[in-house]
């Protein structure tokens, strides 16, 4: 522990008042420090993180990893969104130099998504340390994945520093993949909502053959101690980084879990671009006070729709007034995320038909749209009018089906 403090010191100014607060749960990073790095003593080291890593001082894991004199960090290696957090979504990232410590930055969100062979030159483990939200068309977990085949591949160790799951380590929602949607927004058979840690998803991507040629790596996943699968995040006592731009708070997570799938749909905003992101869903010819009412005539369980009128700072309505609904999560245990989107969906095209959602949408728009959602047969039961009810129905058998095999790998009660 003293040796953890000092590091705190040398690295950021942090008051002896801020580090009395300890939090209930400690992550992978802060347990790597407290032992030293002794799992990594004497080795070159590639380190995969972004702004999220971070001690529980809010110490960047890249400056911890530059400060020691156990280890060496010889490269760091960015997903989207880039080490330091500075590019908006979907932007391809160009490798540099890091300027704080002089290290070779390699993009895995640009010409590769997957560590090359020149890159891991020199490298013997690669460590990750990202936070994540515990949705599948999150791309870091696949960013997780490509780098393990390719130190797989490459005879390298790879090592986890696991961190808590914002919708806890019980919540399972939504249907699982088909593989033949297999994309960058998802690449594995798991729920949309999959319930698990990156550390523990990890462990079953190794163990049931899923990375890319199904070689196996040699993973060493450094638990959390004090974790709890019942957890939401403010019960962790951790401090919340944003894990992308529109993900500030913890709570955000929750909500991209609830419109983020037809966000990618042309057409209907989801509050990205204004001050609720995901909070919202609305368009510039929907009656505001008959979509709430509708929502709400529908009694979904947790949740509570009020009619909104916003205008978008920025994003393709950029000053434009839209007319929606605001979603309020009144029971987050009982509310299933996933499913809200479906019900909204569904009321948008019963109340304008003329305004079809999916008629509507680009080409490229619906491609993305049923990749984010790992089937076409959501869109088409949708189009063919199938109430959301029965769709969600479907998705119950995949997930029974998944829950015996999430069982095995995890690691955590």
């Amino acid at each position: 522990m003293k040796f953890f403090l000092f590091l705190l010191f040398a690295i950021t100014p942090v008051s002896l008042s801020q580090l009395e607060i300890v939090p209930v749960v400690r992550t992978g990073i802060d347990v790597l420090v407290e032992n030293n790095f002794s799992i990594l003593k004497g080795k070159r080291v590639g380190l995969i993180t972004n702004p999220t890593g971070v001690t529980t001082g809010l110490v960047s894991a890249v400056d911890v990893f530059a400060h020691s004199d156990q280890m060496t960090l010889v490269a760091l290696f960015g997903p989207e969104h880039g080490v330091r957090g500075d590019a908006s979504a979907g932007s391809r990232i160009d490798s540099y130099i890091d300027s704080a410590t002089g290290i070779p930055v390699y993009s895995l969100y640009g010409k590769t998504t997957k560590p090359t062979a020149e890159m891991l030159n020199g490298i013997d483990v690669l460590v990750y340390d990202i936070q994540d939200i515990g949705i599948r068309s999150y791309t870091y977990i696949n960013t997780m994945a490509k780098a393990m085949a390719a130190a797989a591949e490459h005879g390298i160790e790879f090592v986890i520093l696991d961190r808590p799951n914002p919708l806890t380590g019980n919540t399972i929602e939504g249907n699982v993949l088909d593989t033949k949607f297999k994309s960058f927004v998802g690449m594995f058979p798991i729920p949309y909502v999959y319930g698990m840690t990156c550390g523990e998803l990890a462990t079953m991507l190794n163990n049931e053959g899923w990375l890319e040629g199904r070689r196996k790596c040699k993973l060493t996943v450094v638990t959390m101690q004090g974790w709890k699968r019942s957890m939401w995040w403010e019960d962790t006592g951790l401090q919340w980084v944003p894990t992308s731009p529109h993900i500030p708070n913890a709570a955000t997570a929750l909500f991209c879990a609830a419109t983020g799938i037809i966000g990618e749909l042309d057409g209907l905003s989801v509050g990205v671009g204004y001050t609720l992101p995901f909070q919202l869903v609305g368009a510039t010819w929907i009656d505001a006070a008959q979509l709430a009412q509708e929502l709400n005539g529908k009694n979904i369980p947790g949740v509570y729709f009020r009619p909104i009128i916003y205008t978008p700072f920025y994003g393709a309505m950029q000053g434009k007034q839209v007319n929606g609904v605001q979603i309020y999560l009144l029971d987050r245990s009982e509310v299933n995320l996933v499913s809200l989107q479906l019900y909204i969906v569904q009321m948008i095209n019963e109340l304008y038909p003329a305004r079809d959602v999916f008629v509507h949408s680009d080409s490229s728009r619906i491609k993305m749209f049923d990749n984010v959602m790992g089937t076409d047969a959501v869109r088409i039961a949708l189009e063919k009018k199938v109430p959301a009810a029965v769709i969600i129905a479907d998705w119950k058998k995949e997930v029974d089906a998944f829950v015996p095999l999430r069982n095995k790998y995890l690691l955590y009660e």
